[in-house]
């Protein structure tokens, strides 16, 4: 494939969708072509599914919600990922198989290795080219979705223990992954933390920026 599949990771209210947006701007007036996407919710059907698990209408099993999780990226990936991806694009992907591991595994305390073998069937072994992980405070983050002044979806209302394991879960698997994963202080200013994930993107995709 000759496209490119970064994704953007972290706690809520870690900045992930104004840093794509950015980072997005960016990439176009190099004149690359770039898709903006994410999990859940990236398809027709996944916004369904997104419905069902971030609207808290009813409890959600953890393992519906992990099953829930899977179908939507197995239908993202086929759909659009990997069609995207064979036409050159660079795609800007908001979460991806980290979030389940992080949400799922640390935070829910599920199965580790029944999460990773659905990972893999989801995405038939796509893996992201780079991940941008924003590092922020879980407080810091949940503080600033409170200031958004929208009401706190069903994972977002969780409480700061499951938030504070979400965040162990990123840790550690960017300690796990070096060369795919690379932290950003996601504390630093909105204009900060762009020219850092510029700086990343220019080293990370050498000779193609």
């Amino acid at each position: 494939m000759s496209g490119k599949l970064i994704v953007f990771e972290g706690v809520e209210g870690c900045g992930k969708t104004s840093q794509m947006q950015l980072c997005c701007e960016w990439l176009e007036s190099l004149g690359i072509s770039v898709v903006v996407t994410r999990e859940p919710g990236g398809t027709e059907l996944g916004l369904h599914l997104r419905r069902l698990l971030l609207e808290k209408a009813e409890p959600v099993a953890q393992v519906t919600e992990l099953l829930l999780y899977a179908a939507d990226r197995a239908q993202h990936v086929e759909q659009e990922l990997k069609p995207q991806l064979q036409a050159g694009k660079y795609i800007l992907c908001d979460r991806y198989t980290d979030s389940t591991i992080a949400y799922q595994g640390y935070g829910r305390g599920l199965n580790m290795s029944l999460i990773n073998q659905l990972n893999h069937i989801a995405t038939g072994g796509l893996e992201s080219d780079l991940t941008i992980w924003l590092d922020v405070d879980v407080e810091v983050g949940l503080a600033r979705k409170r200031g958004d002044g929208i009401g706190l979806d069903r994972i977002e209302q969780e409480t700061i223990a499951f938030h504070r394991r979400v965040q162990q879960g990123y840790a550690e698997l960017a300690a796990s992954y070096p060369s795919r994963i690379v932290r950003v202080d996601g504390s630093l200013s909105k204009e900060a933390v762009q020219q850092v994930i510029q700086e990343i993107l220019r080293v990370h995709l050498k000779g193609l920026l």
